[in-house]
């Protein structure tokens, strides 16, 4: 195999995985709890929080609200985990701090 057919082959591979990240990206991923909602997109940045939380809150509340809010987060954190693998294979994890 010469430099160039090599070259042309991974600067398609780049471009696939350009593509790949830039459609996980603009993707809405959805994490949900007991008691919230929220929706991220694929660079993990929340966009929308929804409380489904009825009645007064008091402190013992607020405490579980809070932990259902990182529980969502976290749900919505790892189905973007598996959609970068599931698209991009083995070079999601290896590239991720490239894109």
């Amino acid at each position: 195999m010469n430099m160039q057919s090599l070259m042309a082959q991974a600067q398609k591979m780049q471009r696939d995985l350009t593509k790949k990240k830039e459609e996980i990206d603009n993707t809405i991923f959805t994490g949900e709890s007991e008691w919230v909602t929220v929706e991220m997109n694929g660079k993990k940045e929340l966009k929308n929080i929804k409380i489904k939380f009825e009645g007064t809150i008091e402190e013992d509340d607020k405490e579980a609200l809070e932990d259902m809010i990182k529980i969502a987060v976290n749900n919505a954190t790892v189905k973007i985990d598996k959609e970068i693998e599931s698209k991009m294979g083995g070079y999601g994890s290896a590239l991720n701090g490239l894109f």
